[in-house]
């Protein structure tokens, strides 16, 4: 906000001098808090990197200068948090469209076993910017594809992070069971336990920041049961606890892989999983699509996190998530895109619809409510990642701005419009700009694509809008929201 007004709340709820102020006011707020608290025409003031109020009405009296957004219209709802990606398979999107999981893998693995860091980067960019676009401001990521010649990946995901300017989780994953040993994935794309372990602990002791208002956080994720060894299993379970951080891994995903854990381990794929260590409080597993009453038991005791994933899943035909019975088993829920080679987008706020319906599908019309669904997008996200109380929900003192330095000019505020009455045209406030332009994505994708989803050559996240900013629209400038603000969405139909 430049020269904007700075302020801080005082004890009579007016909002003091101090730090930059925004006013949202005239929006249905949605907290998502604990007493499902929602206010039509309610506002919404944040100063600084701190939500300062919520409520019903006109704002508390603020300074002169304050910048003021009249949100009418519009739903403000914690920002939405992604619990399962593949950031790198953006740029593989539309291959073995037809196939089930299996057939799906052993096309793209060699296609995957030639991606490097460059390619990387421009994957992670437009993934993300097409999260944040879909009011998603907290994200993890999964990646396992490590070509010997293809650089720094991590790295390279890890920039793209921070340019684009979400919170992120990315995960270091691996494969060490190669087909000549009885695995999916060819031997080409798997690597050797020890490398695996050293690259691990070393992207914990380089990456992780354990502060409680940390924009990177390092995971440890090991692909899968038919792509990984009982024993990388193990030594990365040891490891991740002696580090303190936390376990992801793909499970139950299809009946394949049921069949494959039943053949070669003789139990199912929670049985397998848990006799390695890899079931507890600080283990989130992707998919769980194919899980008997006794899985879902054992995940509520033992505090292990689900995050559901009904798009990949459909396009892919495993399936659909039991969601409903493991919410009502106490099992934590978040939602996740999955990878665009899987969905073919990484829009999160469609993960919520599809949660919604598929639930629904499956269990009738009250299996699921349309604020059970934005609950695992917002606070059953949070707890998947273990930061729960600081963004899962919008209250007086909840963090909404990231600390500076990273991607100046990114407001993680989102909304979606309609232009001259025509549905669809959609804009954003949260495309990841990283230097603050307009964007308008009816023209090219975030990755520089054309009309029909193509990949461009040179396409930078954020292109330039030359035409004026449309009424209503927020745009990624200081004259928003303050320059960072996260955690919160704004959605418009």
């Amino acid at each position: 906000m430049g020269s904007g007004a700075r302020a801080a709340t005082g004890n009579d709820g007016h909002i003091d001098a101090g730090s930059d102020i925004a006013v949202l006011e005239g929006a249905h707020v949605v907290t998502v808090d604990g007493s499902g608290s929602e206010f039509a025409g309610g506002h919404v003031v944040v100063t600084g990197n701190r939500i300062a109020a919520v409520g019903p009405g006109a704002a508390p009296a603020t300074p002169a200068g304050a910048r003021r957004i009249d949100a009418s219209g519009c739903l403000i709802t914690p920002g939405l948090v992604n619990t399962h990606h593949h950031l790198y398979q953006w740029i593989t999107r539309g291959l073995a469209v037809d196939a089930t999981l299996f057939g799906w893998l052993t096309t793209l693995y060699p296609v995957w076993g030639r991606i490097d860091a460059d390619l990387v980067h421009t994957a992670a960019s437009g993934g993300l910017t097409w999260l944040a676009k879909t009011g998603c401001t907290t994200t993890t990521d999964h990646h396992y594809v490590f070509p010997h010649d293809g650089g720094d990946v991590l790295h390279a995901e890890i920039a793209a992070a921070q340019r684009v300017g979400l919170r992120f989780h990315p995960t270091r994953g691996s494969m060490d069971l190669g087909q000549s040993k009885g695995g999916l994935p060819p031997d080409s794309v798997v690597e050797d336990i020890d490398a695996i372990l050293a690259a691990t602990e070393a992207a914990v002791d380089t990456y992780h920041d354990a502060s409680p208002d940390a924009m990177l956080r390092i995971g440890v994720a090991p692909c899968s049961p038919f792509s990984v060894t009982g024993d990388l299993l193990k030594q990365t379970a040891d490891l991740a606890r002696r580090k303190g951080v936390r376990m992801h891994t793909h499970l139950c995903e299809t009946l394949d892989e049921e069949d494959f854990c039943r053949e070669r381990f003789g139990c199912s794929p929670v049985e397998y999983v848990e006799s390695l260590g890899w079931l507890g409080d600080d283990v989130w597993l992707a998919h769980a699509v194919h899980l008997s009453d006794a899985s879902i038991a054992a995940l509520a005791a033992t505090g292990t996190s689900v995050a559901h994933c009904p798009t990949s899943n459909a396009r892919l035909g495993a399936g659909i998530c039991r969601s409903r019975d493991l919410r009502d088993a106490g099992v934590a829920v978040g939602l996740g895109v999955d990878g665009a080679a899987s969905n073919e987008a990484c829009s999160l706020l469609e993960e919520v619809r599809h949660s919604l319906l598929f639930a629904r599908a499956r269990g009738g019309p009250e299996a699921l409510t349309v604020r059970d669904a934005l609950d695992m997008a917002t606070m059953g996200g949070a707890r998947v990642l273990a930061r729960p109380g600081r963004r899962d929900r919008l209250a007086q003192g909840r963090q909404a701005r990231r600390p500076g330095g990273l991607a100046a000019g990114h407001v993680g505020a989102h909304r979606h419009c309609r232009s001259g009455g025509r549905a669809g045209t959609r804009r954003s406030a949260a495309a990841g700009a990283a230097d603050g332009e307009r964007t308008d994505h009816r023209r090219a994708g975030p990755t520089g694509d054309d009309r029909r989803g193509r990949p461009r050559p040179g396409g930078v996240p954020g292109e330039q809008d030359p035409a004026g900013q449309s009424r209503g629209t927020l745009m990624t400038r200081r004259t928003g929201l303050p320059a960072g603000c996260q955690h919160i969405a704004i959605q418009k139909s």
